[in-house]
């Protein structure tokens, strides 16, 4: 019998460790996202910043335990064999849940996953427990849930979304108006108030209210400070004013860096100090159980777990092995990036390339914003409007030195105050015991700060609004999917036992292992070598020489993208022809990302170099125009065939390889041309393209002779000319295209680069 409960150890054990990563992964956006949109210092020096905050956390998390023994559930209700059910199913579904909303790159919220697990399996074991007993109704499962505990912890994380989204937005419209986007050119005593006041919020919060039951922490220095609150934020505010003072004048030093730096590692210090108990709170549970119980000597079925409703400290060297292998996978982790750049991306400041689309719910919410601002403007003074709107003028950015991808999300005072106002939130939560969801506060504290600071305006509105909608839905479905799958796996290990707990494990061993080559996967092919890349030269040769690589991979792509439209239809492989798709489908959309960053290439240019956007622009439009002919072919090939039409003839498919071969000796020679820089061999293919088209009106002609005497199927006509006219389109398009590079190629010049130019400039 006792075996059994070993092996649930070792499996808790092994799920502990998969959920600290799978969590970390998670919630590394939550202390992470403002130091990294900021760029305030290297991404090595916000890593080892939040490391150490992550492990001093773990160590100070030990209070926070009590929340998995006895916060959603009353211990005493269940006997041992039940709650190692509950603990079980709780896990298995947890390390699920996290680790499908890391794939797909969206912060969750882990402090609700195990808040609703919990709750799902104690209600499933509960009213399994109800039904067996005769005395027994639906109305006692009070008796089993602690109600008054679970509906505080839910309320406190529901009104935790509205309070940190106020109080974000109000806090950074008070900093805005007071630093302005120009807050380099205020005085130093601006900056060192503002930091007394941040540094001053940050250190009470975290060192006295979130680490003061840290083994570390001196009792009486707590309490000193505790019956002297006030005092104690006087003497710190003005303190820190003043080193903050001295350091901007003697040290010539950016406080507004040195503030985020401070902030990152508190949050680090207030997320491991809260969170941790989302991630090893059931296992160590389930230990402290297990011991209790086998020193008793009572049957497991017989054995009541009141014992869980005792305060236990939790070992220190559990928290330290925690906040190690958190540390580790902060550091490893490539889903934890995915997540962060969701939070950074819907907090940009500038045009980003949007991720989710506006749907009507994002977009009447912008129509109702928009006139209550307009009402609320009406009533200010002109005067005062005007004034405030000075506030938010942005700073002209040098396009010209930057990189477009390498200019920050927001600037320093908004990072500054993202970590402020997030990291007092949590310390509140967690000195009060309540396991508030950082994934939720920092968010909306982010998502408050971006509509303050006008981000969110009238071009990018409603993609964020969708955006931010989405990931609300997401945190709701977390808490559905969460309480509905871990009463399931409850439901199952009770009947199944050992057996159904060894195909649990299994079942869940191998959608992780899948989940990551998946992800591993997509992250090599967005690092793959033939991906399109942004013109970054400043002149019209530098240009056609940046572009050739784009032009050679566009070819290179298209020309494999065709070959396989034609094979799939020839052997009728709907699964080749659907791969298919989604390659053209993502060349496409790679094609409308180098459109979508015109804006800053034209910044980039330039005065006497501005022919070189014409060529820029007309280069992308024929590989539009090529993008646009192959999605056709690709497309109208896959729904013939999925719709079960008749197989092509073997003559037409015949013609249509002789057609497949003559254009892939085309696209081979106009990639060789492109590879090697060789732009006089355009001529020669130039020269060569009369013979290619005539060839396939050639074969326009022969399908219409073949219609008026024996074909008798009018989808694979209408199919068959599609493909040919399609083809046509695709080689005028790309004739054009070599056209354009042969009229302005000039191998005298010498192309300009923009990182040259910013170097002259600096010298």
């Amino acid at each position: 019998m006792e075996n059994v409960y070993i092996y649930m150890l070792v499996a808790l054990a092994v799920l502990a460790i998969a959920d600290l990563v799978v969590g970390v992964s998670n919630d590394a956006v939550n202390f992470l996202n403002s130091a990294i949109g900021s760029k305030a210092v290297s991404f090595k020096t916000i890593m080892i910043v939040a490391s150490l905050g992550v492990a001093m956390g773990a160590m100070s998390s030990s209070g926070m335990m009590e929340v998995a023994r006895k916060g959603i559930f009353n211990p005493s209700q269940f006997m041992f064999d039940e709650i190692m059910i509950i603990f079980m199913a709780v896990m298995i579904t947890d390390i699920l849940l996290l680790d499908f909303f890391n794939t797909l790159g969206l912060p969750t919220s882990t402090t609700v996953s195990i808040v609703f697990e919990l709750l799902g399996a104690s209600v499933c074991v509960a009213l399994l427990k109800i039904s067996a007993n005769d005395s027994q109704t639906l109305f006692d499962l009070s008796q089993y849930i602690n109600n008054e505990k679970a509906i505080e912890i839910i309320l406190g994380i529901l009104l935790s979304v509205v309070v940190a989204f106020s109080i974000g937005a109000i806090i950074q419209y008070i900093s805005r108006i007071l630093l302005s986007f120009n807050f380099q050119k205020k005085p130093s005593w601006y900056g060192a108030i503002f930091s007394g006041f941040a540094i001053s919020a940050i250190m009470y919060f975290i060192l006295i209210k979130g680490l003061k039951s840290a083994s570390f922490m001196d009792a009486g220095f707590i309490e000193a400070i505790t019956q002297n609150t006030f005092a104690f934020i006087g003497i710190s505010f003005i303190a820190w004013s003043l080193i903050s003072m001295l350091i901007i004048s003697f040290f010539k030093v950016n406080i507004y860096k040195i503030i985020i730096v401070i902030g990152t590692f508190a949050l680090a210090v207030a997320f491991a100090g809260n969170d941790l108990v989302n991630f090893i709170g059931v296992p160590i549970a389930a230990l402290n159980s297990f011991e209790a119980w086998s020193a008793s000597g009572i049957l497991p079925s017989e054995f009541s777990m009141e014992i869980l409703a005792e305060k236990v400290q939790t070992q220190p060297y559990l928290l330290l092995i925690a906040g190690l292998i958190m540390v580790l996978t902060l550091w490893f982790s490539s889903k934890a990036k995915a997540v962060v750049k969701t939070s950074v991306d819907l907090s940009r400041q500038e045009d980003v390339k949007e991720r989710f689309e506006p749907n009507f719910l994002s977009r009447g919410i912008v129509r109702v914003a928009i006139a209550m601002s307009k009402g609320f403007n009406s009533i200010l003074p002109e005067n005062t409007r005007k004034k405030i709107d000075t506030k938010f003028t942005k700073p002209k950015m040098n396009y010209a030195a930057t990189k477009s991808q390498d200019l920050p999300a927001f600037d320093l005072v908004r990072a500054a105050v993202n970590l402020m106002v997030a990291s007092v939130l949590i310390s509140i939560a967690t000195s009060m015991k309540l396991p508030l969801s950082t994934t939720y506060v920092t968010f909306m504290v982010a998502m408050g700060t971006s509509l303050a600071d006008r981000a969110w305006g009238s071009e990018s509105a409603v993609y964020r609004v969708a955006g931010v909608l989405n990931v609300i839905g997401g945190w709701f479905f977390t808490a559905l999917s969460a309480f509905a799958a871990a009463a399931l796996m409850a439901l199952i290990l009770f009947y199944g036992k050992a057996y159904a707990l060894t195909a649990l494990l299994t079942i869940a061993a191998i959608l992780l292992v899948k989940n990551y080559l998946s992800h591993r996967k997509k992250s090599l092919e967005q690092k793959a070598e033939d991906s399109l890349e942004r013109a970054e030269s400043s002149s019209t040769q530098g240009v056609i020489h940046e572009s050739a690589k784009n032009i050679a991979n566009v070819v290179k792509r298209g020309n494999k993208i065709y070959s396989s439209a034609i094979n799939g239809l020839a052997t009728q492989n709907l699964s080749s022809l659907k791969k298919n798709k989604k390659n053209i489908e993502k060349l496409s959309n790679e094609i409308d990302d180098l459109r979508d960053n015109l804006f800053y290439f034209i910044k980039n240019l330039e005065e006497p170099s501005l022919t070189a956007s014409n060529f820029y622009i007309n280069i992308l439009g024929y590989l539009q125009d090529m993008t646009q002919s192959l999605e056709y072919i690709s497309k109208a090939s896959y729904k013939h065939i999925n719709n079960n039409h008749k197989k092509l003839k073997f003559s037409q498919i015949k013609e249509l390889k002789d057609v497949d071969e003559r254009l892939e000796n085309l696209f081979k020679d106009t990639k060789a041309a492109f590879d090697s820089e060789s732009f006089e061999e355009i001529g020669n293919i130039l020269n060569n393209k009369r013979g290619i088209f005539n060839l396939v009106t050639e074969k326009i002609q022969k399908q219409v002779e073949r219609t008026r005497t024996e074909e008798s199927s009018p989808k694979n006509t209408t199919l068959y000319f599609s493909l040919l006219l399609e083809t046509k389109d695709l080689l005028t398009a790309t004739m054009n295209l070599l056209e354009e590079y042969h009229n302005a190629h000039d191998d005298t010049v010498e192309p300009a680069k923009i990182i040259e130019k910013a170097k002259n400039e600096e010298e």
